[in-house]
């Protein structure tokens, strides 16, 4: 679909965003599976889940700057394993599976492939993610060049609502294997900063054609070398736990799926999260947004999978359980939170490694709703 309006552009961006979003999950799963939490192949591809967050929300700012609003919490945004990578032509099938060189040469490498030379924008169909956001990149220099109108509402940045955007670099920070010059988060508000953000995703995940690295001073790899040094060997994987593939909590054993079922609420919960961050404009609430992200996504999120990780699925099954990164409905009769707390709580009493648990959620500062005012 050709980017002729405002509407196809955000549009194209929400595309964008649920493109990063289905590597995140895929990623996860590989990650989670690998024994040594402190090895570079853990810490590498850690590495690579932080940039595609930081991906996702430059897209979010920028539909917020060019008048969309970024959409989460949503059963046909939230990936859905096994599928395809969106949009991309040829298909990429992306399963939750354990990680091993070959599942790096034949799904995150791919995902992550360099345009060839000369490689033309493509705004759908795309044969790498690089081509589809220099499709973004054209038509926003196409209508926004010496004040042209994008359509009838008049200038692309008329009113970029700063305020709604994630804007501090503070809210992002960089990992081990990751560089501070490779790109961070910043507000967008015009063409320069547009472009801007869109090179930090084209040249973390790519690079510039054969370019090894996304930082100028050559420190960070790009994620396609990140995870070659995987899959060729230079960093060696190391023990791997034998997890299911695409697993589904209801052929788990009775007592996992609790377990299984709360991590699905705290995974969707950061959806819903995150349709708040782009809601208020209040600094302090995002501020209290962004410590609630990163206390579930390190605190609960990577607790319950390791846990899930170590665990047969069943009492039949020579293979372990693992995330299923499943779309959890939260109903109407509370909050979100109360519903997470009350998982929380069951889960605590029957699992005593997991216990702190409840100390977490009781931490989170956050209580939205699902529908923002």
């Amino acid at each position: 679909m050709a980017i002729r309006t405002r509407t196809d552009l955000t549009e194209h961006l929400q595309w964008a965003m649920q493109v990063e979003l289905s590597t995140i999950p895929t990623y996860l799963y590989a990650m989670y599976s690998i024994d040594d939490r402190d090895s570079d192949p853990y810490k590498l591809i850690r590495s690579v889940v932080v940039e595609e967050m930081l991906h996702t929300a430059l897209a979010a700012n920028l539909m917020v700057a060019v008048g969309g609003t970024p959409r989460f919490y949503d059963q046909t945004v939230m990936p859905s394993y096994p599928m395809d990578l969106p949009h991309h032509d040829p298909p990429i099938r992306m399963n939750l599976e354990p990680c091993s060189p070959e599942f790096i040469e034949r799904v995150c490498m791919p995902i992550e492939h360099p345009r060839d030379v000369g490689g033309v924008p493509e705004d759908d169909n795309y044969e790498t993610i690089g081509q589809f956001y220099l499709a973004v990149e054209e038509a926003i220099e196409r209508f926004d060049d010496e004040g042209e109108r994008f359509d009838d509402e008049g200038k692309l940045f008329n009113n970029p609502q700063v305020e709604r955007q994630l804007l501090h670099p503070g809210y992002y920070a960089p990992v081990e294997f990751d560089e501070d010059d490779s790109g961070g988060l910043h507000p967008i508000d015009g063409i320069d900063s547009a472009c801007r953000a869109i090179e930090t995703v084209i040249h973390q995940g790519e690079g510039v054609r054969d370019e090894h690295w996304a930082d100028p001073a050559h420190h960070e790899m790009t994620h396609f070398y990140k995870f070659k040094a995987i899959a060729d060997g230079t960093y060696p994987l190391g023990d791997v736990r034998p997890v299911v593939e695409n697993p589904a909590t209801s052929e788990f054993s009775p007592a996992l799926r609790p377990v299984s079922e709360l991590f699905d609420a705290t995974y969707s919960y950061t959806y819903v999260l995150m349709d708040e961050l782009y809601a208020t404009t209040d600094r302090s609430r995002k501020d209290a947004l962004v410590r609630d992200l990163y206390t579930i996504m390190s605190g609960m999120l990577s607790p319950l999978a390791r846990y899930l990780t170590s665990q047969p699925a069943s009492e039949a099954s020579d293979r372990n359980a693992a995330p299923t990164f499943a779309f959890y409905r939260f109903d109407d009769s509370s909050t979100p939170w109360a519903q997470i707390r009350a998982l929380t709580t069951t889960v605590a009493r029957d699992v005593g490694e997991l216990v702190h648990l409840n100390g977490m959620v009781e931490s989170l500062q956050t209580r939205p709703t699902l529908t923002s005012e």
